[in-house]
């Protein structure tokens, strides 16, 4: 299938140069001689590296087929994590090389959204909050609960982020996967 500059939104899947893209956001520039363009930004879904390009306008290009399902994490067994369909109950397994930093996230029965393109898995999107354990930290100020102060803390799936000081060892805290950043208390 293919698009047109004028179909281009956030989130539209193509390819460019053979490999598949995001569209990250485009912008309509009209200069005062020549014909209009459409730049673009781009997020390569393969290297995850972000590109910028611009288009003539009414220039078509051609639809990456991605399929992206449900898949929800059930547990590693050696250098591969094994991830289940959620509407086909059929298993998957991926590589941890494939899965890099994301593997450090997944504890057990969390949802990611999976990518793929041309029947291989392109890349796994965890849940953007998840719930963690405090396995590792220095013990809490009693009463200093508006400080700002932050401090090292190691979580259940052993990664190392950044908590408030009134933080404590056991306690279940909610973590952004984005960028690693402590959220709140969980109640779980």
């Amino acid at each position: 299938m293919k698009y047109s500059t004028n179909q281009f939104k956030p989130g539209l899947k193509i390819l460019i140069e053979k490999e598949p893209c995001s569209i990250i956001s485009y912008e309509f520039h009209k200069p005062g001689k020549g014909q209009a363009v459409m730049r673009t930004k781009l997020y390569n879904l393969r290297t995850q590296k972000v590109w910028e390009r611009t288009f003539k306008s009414g220039e078509s290009v051609e639809g990456a087929d991605i399929i992206e399902k449900d898949f929800q994490f059930l547990y590693a067994e050696g250098q591969n994590f094994i991830f289940m369909d959620q509407s086909t109950y059929e298993q998957i397994e991926i590589s941890e090389e494939k899965l890099g930093e994301i593997k450090s996230w997944l504890d057990g029965e969390e949802e990611c959204k999976i990518l793929f393109w041309d029947g291989d898995v392109l890349n796994v999107e965890p849940p953007t909050f998840v719930t963690k354990i405090v396995t590792k930290t220095e013990p809490g100020l009693k009463g200093d609960t508006v400080s700002n102060t932050l401090k090292p803390a190691t979580l259940s799936s052993g990664i190392e982020i950044q908590v408030p000081i009134f933080i404590n060892e056991g306690e279940h805290i909610k973590v952004d996967t984005r960028d690693g950043t402590y959220v709140g208390r969980s109640k779980e």
